[in-house]
């Protein structure tokens, strides 16, 4: 499992992120565009030490990242509110498939060309008024149901 963030702009979420991608032994993320990198201070405050034991690399954009791991034969899903999404608790991943998942921007979310790039678009269903999950919250569901699905 690869994970990926488009142009994420909190270092507290990518400090985050790095903290439940270690708990969930994730294989490595890509840092794109805008997205800070390792070391800074805030990104480290909520990874405590996670940006150790992480493998991680930084592209200047997504589309860059995508076509590296296409090379390899991931499956590339964005994790989005988008026409023809599959729900998340619908989707069934196979372990000896690899895996790659796209999230986006806080507030702009996944760049439409990143969707279109994608193998497919997951989404989180969800019945609050905000339309939305924050973004480390929902890093770790996904991450979650897909090692539900595995054990």
């Amino acid at each position: 499992m690869v994970l990926i963030l488009d142009n994420v702009r909190s270092l507290n979420n990518i400090g985050s992120i790095f903290r439940t991608a270690d708990g969930f032994r994730v294989r490595a993320i890509y840092l794109c565009g805008i997205t800070a990198q390792p070391p800074h201070r805030e990104i480290q405050k909520t990874a405590l030490g996670a940006t150790q034991s992480v493998d991680w690399k930084y592209f200047n954009t997504t589309l860059e990242a995508l076509a590296h791991l296409k090379e390899k034969d991931y499956t590339i899903y964005s994790i989005e509110q988008a026409k023809n999404r599959i729900w998340l608790q619908d989707v069934t991943p196979k372990k000896e498939k690899d895996y790659a998942l796209v999230f986006g921007h806080e507030v702009k979310g996944v760049a439409q060309e990143v969707i279109d790039q994608s193998d497919g678009v997951i989404e989180i269903p969800q019945k609050g008024t905000k339309h939305s999950f924050n973004l480390s919250t929902s890093v770790a569901m996904v991450l979650w149901e897909f090692n539900r699905e595995w054990m």
